[in-house]
């Protein structure tokens, strides 16, 4: 594990000289949508090899997971020393070595409620790329209604057997294991008898199918478990549940506020996509350098633009707020403001392209299928009305109609 500086002047000039020699030129060199995201996990294909020793570098000194405790894979940094690293793969053009749910979601759950030996078995594999964990939350009957869920664990004493189905499940058909909300206790109210559990993908009676969406694409999946035996604990003796058995709620609400962060996070220009890490207005010079002479396109890009920088510094800001004991129900006002932010860059985007956005395999690539795909931000981890009512009811205290 390499040992960086907590001066933050020589962190910067260590942590660039890193990406200099660590992160292949040919990486950085290439467009962000033929690099694609490194998922990591045993069934993930590396766009190319430069790739894989981008991400295994930075595993191996903890950047994968920059702030998470060097003792659990992570590189133990400061909050300002992982902003400094962000900066400077920016300034390299150099992608991110490792994104996965494991990292956005998962991670932050074990760290507030895992025991030491569960953080230690389960939080290096993320951080590594070795294991690819999905999210099991949302049913056909349990929705923005999370509370509903039906799929029950039923206690055969050293072990559990799972029934039920999850909707919307990204990525199930990749994954390796998922985190999943089960009920333990079908005699309790809805909030209670809930547990937050781990299973194995390869478990016998897991079955996933692929859902197709508008774009074309099909990342969701429905997951089905039918009779799955869980163990109770793994070889070396660690639940395969965390948190307190039936307090499960307490896990998903801790997570949910980090997946809203994570949504919420693409109106702040970290999205992606066929952008990259470009600015609006440096995207559209590459589509046509005289389209900005427009003063109506000047004035909505200069808009967005304006919003996304304040969007991305109420982030910075947030985050800092996070280290005071989280955001807790601010986080539905970034996701809101963020996924709303989102669509409208890409509906400026398709009114500037005309017709020829609209071409699935046209000039302009993605643009199209990622347009639709945006359509699904103010509905994943919460549609935007169930965030505005969270705001009126628990931010603004509104009385209730």
């Amino acid at each position: 594990m390499a040992s960086f500086s907590d001066d933050l002047d020589q962190f910067r000039s260590e942590v660039a000289a890193f990406i200099a020699e660590k992160c292949p030129q040919k990486l950085r060199d290439m467009p962000a949508n033929e690099r694609t995201i490194c998922w990591g996990g045993k069934r993930f294909n590396f766009s190319c090899d430069e790739q894989r020793i981008w991400m295994e570098n930075a595993a191996e000194v903890g950047l994968t997971a920059p702030r998470w405790p060097t003792e659990y894979g992570g590189a133990g940094l400061s909050r300002a020393q992982e902003k400094i690293f962000r900066e400077e793969m920016a300034k390299a053009n150099a992608p991110s070595p490792l994104e996965s749910f494991g990292l956005w979601m998962l991670g932050p759950a074990l760290l507030a409620f895992g025991t030491h030996e569960q953080k230690l078995k389960y939080l290096p594999e993320i951080t590594n790329g070795r294991v690819r964990w999905c999210q099991g939350y949302s049913e056909p009957g349990a929705g923005s209604d999370l509370a509903s869920v039906q799929t029950r664990a039923e206690d055969k004493g050293d072990h559990w057997v799972v029934n039920g189905s999850k909707i919307w499940t990204s990525y199930a058909n990749k994954a390796d294991w998922i985190f999943a909300l089960v009920r333990t206790d079908r005699e309790a109210p809805k909030h209670k008898g809930i547990s937050f559990m781990l299973i194995d993908m390869e478990a016998e009676g897991v079955s996933t199918k692929p859902i197709k969406l508008i774009s074309g694409a099909s990342p969701f999946c429905e997951t089905f478990f039918d009779n799955v035996t869980v163990p109770k604990t793994d070889d070396e003796g660690n639940s395969r549940i965390v948190g307190e058995l039936n307090r499960g709620w307490d896990v998903a609400k801790h997570l949910l506020t980090h997946e809203r962060e994570m949504i919420g996070g693409g109106g702040s220009g970290a999205a992606g996509g066929i952008l990259g890490s470009r600015s609006l207005g440096a995207f559209i010079d590459t589509l046509d350098e005289t389209l900005m002479d427009d003063p109506v396109i000047r004035s909505q890009t200069m808009e967005l633009e304006i919003d996304t920088l304040a969007m991305g510094m109420t982030l910075e800001r947030y985050k800092d707020m996070a280290k005071q004991g989280g955001v807790g129900h601010a986080s539905a006002m970034l996701k809101y403001a963020g996924t709303e932010l989102n669509k409208r860059r890409y509906e400026v985007l398709m009114s500037i392209t005309g017709s020829e956005g609209v071409e699935w395999d046209g000039e302009h690539g993605s643009l199209a299928p990622e347009w639709l795909r945006t359509k699904a931000n103010s509905i994943e981890g919460g549609t935007s009305e169930v965030m505005l009512d969270i705001l009126s009811k628990r931010v603004l205290e509104l009385p209730s109609s």
